[in-house]
Order: structure tokens, then C-alpha cells, then sequence
């Protein structure tokens, strides 16, 4: 009998996100599209509603950002329609979605990303007009989640 001398183990993690489709997928009319890429990906939608983002919502979750000066760009924009807030699960989903979203400068995005096929190509504008914001890693998902949806908005199906 042979004893293998080493073993590999394939880990795959089960994760939550907290996507927001930005004013910019909204007045394109490419939520749907944007949708589809993430069902077809093999993510379980298991929240969505679309909000009217207030400066306070707005300051917590860009506290980082806060004190730059380009914030209150920022906020304008998150604040000039209303974004479609979702949170999707699935294996591996933080660095599988950062992967399909591309790099936050659009104009710096691979092809085939959503960022690039679907952000703004304007310089000074390709940062914001990404379409898209995603959690970064599983710490900031949980806090991202708590800060957008209650418990009993998140459903197991």
C-alpha cells in the first residue's frame, strides 16, 4: 500500500458581497446586463433593493475618502440618482467579482471587464464612473452588508 507523501487540498469559500450599482448603470439602463454577468458567474443574488443614498449613509461607507478633496464629488454623483443595492454570494465571490469588475480607473481596466466595456472613458471621471462598487475583502463585506441591508433582508433560498 502506497501512503501519498502529499496531499492537496482544494479550498473554496463560501463568501458574501455588497454590490451597488452606481447612478451611472442606472442611467444607462445596464443593470440588467451587469445583473446577468453575476448570475451567469454562478452568484446567488440573496438581497437587492434600490436606495436613495443620504450624506450621512454616504459618509460612513466612504469614511476612508472622507477628508480628500475630490469626496464631495463623490457624493454628489452617489447622490444624483438612486443605485441598486445588492448582496450576492458565492465561492470565492470578493476576488472572482473584483476580477470581473477590473480595476477601479475604467480607463486602466482589462478588456472584457465590466469596468472597461461599461465605465466612463472621460479622464477625471473614470475613478467615480465605474459602474459598479464591490466589497474588497471579507471584513469590509460584513460591514458593508450590516451598514446597507437589516438581517432579515438577507434570504437563504
Amino acid at each position: 500500500m502506497r501512503i501519498p507523501t502529499m496531499l492537496t487540498l482544494s479550498v473554496s469559500l463560501m463568501e458574501r458581497t455588497l454590490i451597488l450599482l452606481k447612478p451611472d448603470a442606472l442611467s444607462q439602463g445596464i443593470c440588467g446586463k451587469v445583473i446577468s454577468r453575476f448570475e451567469e458567474a454562478g452568484f446567488r443574488i440573496i438581497a437587492c433593493k434600490m436606495l436613495k443614498l443620504t450624506q450621512e449613509l454616504l459618509r460612513e461607507h466612504y469614511a476612508h475618502i472622507a477628508d480628500k478633496p475630490f469626496y464631495p464629488e463623490v457624493e454628489q454623483f452617489m447622490q444624483s440618482a438612486p443605485v441598486i443595492g445588492m448582496v450576492l454570494e458565492g465561492e470565492n465571490i470578493i476576488a472572482r467579482m473584483r476580477d470581473m469588475l477590473g480595476v477601479t480607473d475604467c480607463l486602466e481596466a482589462a478588456p472584457g471587464t465590466i469596468r472597461a466595456e461599461y465605465g466612463s472613458k472621460e479622464p477625471g471621471q473614470s475613478k467615480m464612473r465605474n459602474i459598479v462598487h464591490a466589497s474588497d475583502s471579507p471584513e469590509t463585506a460584513a460591514a458593508e452588508i450590516r451598514r446597507f441591508f437589516g438581517e432579515t433582508e438577507l434570504h437563504k433560498w
